[in-house]
């Protein structure tokens, strides 16, 4: 084990994963610059060359069919799109084209095609620049979706994604980037659809996806003083869904806290909140809570921004509401990173 931050951990799979397969290729606007997709691909083309790595112009939609086109030549490809709001222009080929690809050919035909697509907020990255849209390619039959939390996982969901002959949608929190942890050295798969206990516990189960996971831990441990002890599920998947370890946790617990990184209305934490209420309801003690975004565009303004995205302090009072602590009790907030609790993580490094 060596200690590596998240971005290094994606870097290093993606370069071993290439290594290893002379088919996985790389493609999307500023793969190849300098800064690297936040560095997580910097160095790759001088390694392997233009024809694997290749930078792309602002017209997301062709590159998605470029992709597409490629697999048709044995390639496996890797899109990166430094927003997930981008994303948004290439929907109708990963739609209507690569998801279904499969199913249309009578499985003769596949699209193993990872997609990157970054989400998360900072430095008022505003509606059309910080949304968390995995809800929506969870929705749509063909896709695979991760979301990493930590350092190993990112380079091991990542490996799994790229072996996977279904198209896989690995969404990453730009917070996460300078996350440090430990990373095997040697190539590995995290498997898809497998969630992780990241912290034991059995007075309430918080099921969180992505850069929440970070926010339900930080809550864990502040509650911890209180002689509460919360159980993290770091769900890792969307699709494929791991409802065995979400209802073996709430089985244990009986209480249960979803914390997404996107809206609540309709989306990831709906479904998990759903899922346990019909798989695991004799145990709950009281109904599932619901974390997440409010229902409307992701203000610009530090000020809104500031009442807009959840933290740990939301998963804390919702916690004590589930188990009938007094609110008073609870530790005083953790003070913003910066002037304005929208600025990045401390950990996170970036330009952007």
């Amino acid at each position: 084990m060596r200690a590596r931050t998240f971005a290094q951990a994606i870097h290093e799979g993606l370069a071993q994963a290439m290594a290893e397969d002379p088919r996985v290729c790389l493609m999307g606007p500023g793969v190849p610059g300098p800064t690297g997709i936040f560095g997580t691909t910097t160095g790759l083309a001088e390694r392997f060359g233009a024809e694997r790595v290749m930078d792309m112009p602002s017209s997301e939609q062709a590159m998605t069919g470029f992709a597409l086109g490629a697999t048709l030549d044995g390639y496996r490809p890797v899109v990166v799109h430094m927003r997930v709001d981008f994303a948004v222009l290439a929907m109708d080929q990963m739609v209507n084209q690569v998801a279904k690809w499969h199913f249309m050919y009578g499985g003769r035909l596949r699209a193993p095609i990872v997609f990157r697509l970054i989400v998360g907020r900072g430095w008022g990255q505003g509606p059309q620049h910080s949304q968390s849209l995995q809800a929506w390619f969870a929705h749509v039959p063909g896709f695979k979706v991760a979301m990493p939390a930590s350092p190993r996982d990112a380079k091991g969901l990542l490996v799994a994604a790229i072996r996977d002959d279904s198209p896989v949608v690995l969404v990453e929190h730009r917070w996460l980037y300078g996350l440090s942890g430990d990373v095997p050295e040697t190539l590995y798969e995290t498997p898809l659809g497998v969630a992780r206990i990241a912290r034991p516990g059995r007075h309430a189960t918080v099921a969180a996806t992505s850069y929440m996971v970070i926010e339900a831990l930080r809550a864990a441990d502040r509650l911890a003083a209180l002689g509460i002890e919360i159980e993290v599920v770091d769900m890792r998947s969307l699709v494929p869904l791991d409802v065995s370890t979400l209802c073996e946790s709430v089985a244990r617990t009986g209480h249960l806290v979803v914390a997404d990184t996107g809206s609540v209305a309709f989306g990831a934490g709906a479904e998990i909140a759903a899922t346990a209420a019909e798989r695991a309801f004799a145990h709950l003690r009281r109904a599932p809570v619901r974390i997440g975004l409010p229902h409307y565009p992701s203000p610009t303004a530090p000020a809104l921004a500031d009442a807009y995205f959840p933290r740990a302090v939301d998963i804390e009072r919702a916690l004590a509401t589930l188990l009938d602590v007094d609110p008073a009790r609870l530790p005083a907030e953790d003070p913003p990173h910066g002037r304005w609790r929208d600025t990045p993580d401390p950990s996170f490094r970036g330009p952007y």
